[in-house]
């Protein structure tokens, strides 16, 4: 969760004011509390359609998550366009952390499963995932390059994806509409690697097991460098531009001094990229092919495959 107060740089102990009411001393009146109930039952059931674990949110819970997770220890002050002394003094002055590391939490632990959910719809949704890697360590770089070589996407509204490898071996085995790409998720402890499909009912499970064939052709080192710099020049203009606005460059520092408690300068990121070898993209994709994997699926499934006929 950030929180971010945007002002002149003159104004900076105004601003930590504004950051001390919400962050250490928040309130959460009970009117204001109940009031916000109707609209969380919305979000829970759009999302989940279910809404019977929501309307039980009390402002005592919501004090007891912040007093013990809101705590010096989970929490990184970050400012641009202001000196870190003034920014370390007026923190000294005005926030008043908790001390600790707040209450522990387990560690995320990778199950597997499958979820299938039959509709009417024409169109199948698809997930079959891996275990992927922490964010920060070097396994989630071969990740990160792994899922640009496959195809992370379109990067414009409206495009397409033909060029990438999961879109050009789908596209050799099924002559219906379809999109695939492959999406890469790190957390601070574990992470998550898959590929995502959507498909025409009928052709489902050609689309399903053709973008999961490709996977394991480069787990069987089928890839060129051609390709493989081609991954890391859109991984690293991806990155570059992320960084380029204010909101998106505080937001990278603050994340790094959270997870690893220090900070990686963008050429810093472009070289660790660069330093990605073949055969660390290919361990990652031998992972994804023969760990326990989880899949989910949504749509007409009569012609989509269970997770164990992949």
């Amino acid at each position: 969760m950030a929180y971010a107060v945007e002002g002149m740089r003159n104004d900076i102990e105004i601003l930590m004011e504004f950051l001390l009411n919400v962050t250490t001393a928040p309130e959460f009146c009970h009117w204001e509390v109940a009031d916000l109930q109707s609209q969380l039952k919305i979000d829970k059931a759009v999302a989940f359609q279910n809404s019977d674990s929501m309307g039980k949110i009390t402002s005592e819970e919501l004090h007891f998550f912040v007093q013990n997770h809101f705590t010096s220890a989970r929490m990184a002050l970050v400012g641009l366009g202001v000196s870190h002394s003034v920014l370390k003094q007026a923190a000294e002055q005005f926030l008043n952390m908790r001390d600790g590391l707040g209450l522990a939490g387990a560690k995320a632990k990778y199950r597997g499963g499958e979820i299938r959910e039959q509709t009417r719809d024409n169109l199948v949704h698809a997930a079959n995932v891996a275990e992927g890697a922490a964010i920060g360590s070097t396994e989630a770089n071969a990740f990160s390059v792994l899922q640009h070589l496959l195809g992370a996407g379109p990067h414009i509204k409206r495009g397409n994806n033909t060029t990438s490898l999961l879109s050009q071996s789908v596209a050799q085995g099924s002559q219906q509409p379809f999109d695939v790409s492959a999406f890469n998720a790190n957390y601070s402890d574990s992470g998550l690697f898959g590929i995502y499909t959507v498909s025409q009912a009928a052709a489902a499970g050609d689309v399903i097991k053709a973008a999961y064939n490709q996977v394991k052709a480069v787990a069987q080192e089928n890839l060129s460098s051609v390709d493989v710099q081609a991954a890391k020049n859109t991984l690293k203009a991806g990155y570059l531009m992320s960084v380029e606005t204010s909101e998106g460059f505080l937001s990278e520092i603050g994340s790094q001094a959270l997870v690893a408690d220090s900070y990686m300068s963008p050429p810093t990121f472009l070289q660790q990229i660069d330093s990605v070898a073949d055969a660390d993209i290919i361990k990652a994709a031998k992972k994804f092919v023969s760990d326990k994997k989880s899949m989910a699926a949504s749509g007409n499934l009569g012609h989509t495959p269970f997770l164990d006929e992949l």
